[in-house]
């Protein structure tokens, strides 16, 4: 249990963090941005930077989750929960700024995103379909019931 509150704490914080750095480095890269962020006039280059910005943020705040966790189905959905908890009433504050395609992007990528960087860990070597299949399992409960093959047509 301590594991995975620090493991949610992780998270968060590295959402934080990476989004931090993130969006220093586009304040340097992208001409007018810095101003742009100030009246929330971006360019659409600029909006995708963004929502790029956004899903790398929680595709490593749900690695690093995940490897703190080491075995918690929760804490990676956890993480992913809240940021789009605290991110929700903002996008309601500002819905008449931004197209709602861009607001529906962002909201709709952040669990699955943080899901995603969760799962990276644990692929080492493994086939991706081994992981899928052994997270899936332990996420609904333990074992799949055992499927038998469909007879040949016309039996």
């Amino acid at each position: 249990m301590k594991r995975s509150i620090l493991a949610c704490l992780a998270g968060l914080l590295t959402w934080i963090v990476v989004v931090t750095v993130i969006n220093r480095v586009l304040r340097l890269s992208l001409p007018n941005y810095t101003a742009a962020e100030q009246t929330l006039q971006f360019t659409l280059g600029m909006k995708w930077a963004r929502l790029l910005m956004a899903i790398v943020t929680s595709v490593a705040a749900g690695v690093l989750t995940s490897w703190v966790s080491r075995s918690s189905r929760w804490a990676p959905l956890i993480v992913g929960s809240v940021v789009l908890a605290m991110f929700v009433p903002l996008h309601i504050a500002i819905w008449s700024k931004f197209p709602v395609w861009y607001h529906l992007t962002f909201l709709l990528t952040i669990i699955p995103a943080v899901l995603v960087g969760a799962l990276l860990p644990r692929l080492g070597n493994k086939d991706v379909n081994e992981v899928y299949r052994a997270s899936r399992q332990s996420f609904i409960g333990g074992h799949q019931k055992s499927r038998q093959p469909l007879p040949p047509p016309g039996s």
